[in-house]
């Protein structure tokens, strides 16, 4: 079993952003953060993609919103940094409060500043294989830990758990296109699908995004399956000081035994979101200034 390393892979990319926004010579790109209320994991998120933003040199600015913020007022800041030339991309942190729909919301933001890929518009065009959209950053982090884990995925059976359109609906699309890595044969399970662990059993490669802790265990997989996992979610352990671990949807100890190649959480799928994400604002500067 070769386990890879997300953090390893997200380092050597964002290494390779450092050097690219160094060689940049009309400024350099921004990106604009909308984060609403107070809730703790949302801050540390942010928190996190600022400080990357900063290391690679993007610019982050930070835009906060109360709980109750109204429709109106959040649309009408989304607008202003629409507007903003000079700024690049627009990310606004999830989850909203429930009086705010989401999917509404995310495409208020111009598909061109669209970094984290949820505009319907890039939706799209995965789906017309157009490479000008923006991809999700997860699923695009989940192909670059495929190539650069050398994993071959033509002609490979690649089981999707979970049909999200931020993960599973997105990863499945890039599985299916025309392109490396790519052209495989792809079925998607969610809660409703049966016979799971028969169609599990089937897949060269597995990525699990489903949500739900452990859930993956050794017997739904065969010898050999390489594994991505997605998911992160906290279960009780109280010899922690924190109180709780976080696992992934995968029984980690056990299916490593069967499989070639395995993500750990954390420390698989996780680091690749923040690195892909200023990928993309990257990119959505590049495309700004080569017209």
């Amino acid at each position: 079993m070769k386990l890879i390393d997300g953090n390893a892979i997200a380092k050597s990319i964002i290494e390779e952003l450092t050097t690219e926004v160094s060689r940049l010579k009309d400024g350099r790109p921004v990106v604009a953060f909308i984060r609403v209320g107070e809730d703790p994991a949302s801050i540390s998120y942010v928190r996190k993609k600022q400080k990357t933003a900063e290391q690679i040199g993007i610019e982050s600015r930070l835009f906060l919103l109360p709980e109750d913020v109204s429709k109106a007022a959040l649309f009408e800041q989304i607008d202003v940094l629409n507007c903003d030339p000079s700024v690049n991309g627009i990310l606004i942190q999830a989850p909203l409060p429930k009086h705010i729909d989401e999917t509404e919301t995310f495409n208020r933001v111009v598909p061109h500043k669209d970094v984290d890929g949820f505009n319907t518009v890039n939706i799209g065009k995965l789906c017309q294989e157009d490479t000008k959209g923006f991809v999700a950053c997860t699923p695009a982090g989940i192909i670059e830990l495929i190539q650069r884990s050398n994993i071959s995925t033509e002609g490979k059976h690649v089981v999707v758990l979970g049909r999200s359109l931020i993960v599973g609906k997105p990863a499945a699309l890039l599985m299916l296109r025309k392109a490396v890595p790519g052209n495989a044969t792809v079925t998607i399970c969610h809660s409703r699908t049966t016979n799971l662990e028969n169609i599990t059993q089937q897949a060269d490669i597995l990525i699990a995004a489903i949500g739900r802790a452990n859930f993956v265990t050794a017997d739904m997989v065969k010898e050999g399956v390489a594994v991505i996992d997605v998911g992160i979610n906290r279960v009780e352990d109280s010899s922690r000081s924190r109180g709780y671990r976080l696992v992934g949807d995968v029984d980690f100890a056990q299916v490593s035994k069967k499989a070639s190649l395995i993500t750990p959480v954390p420390g698989g799928v996780g680091p690749m979101t923040v690195a892909m994400l200023m990928h993309n604002t990257l990119r959505a500067y590049q495309e700004v200034h080569s017209t």
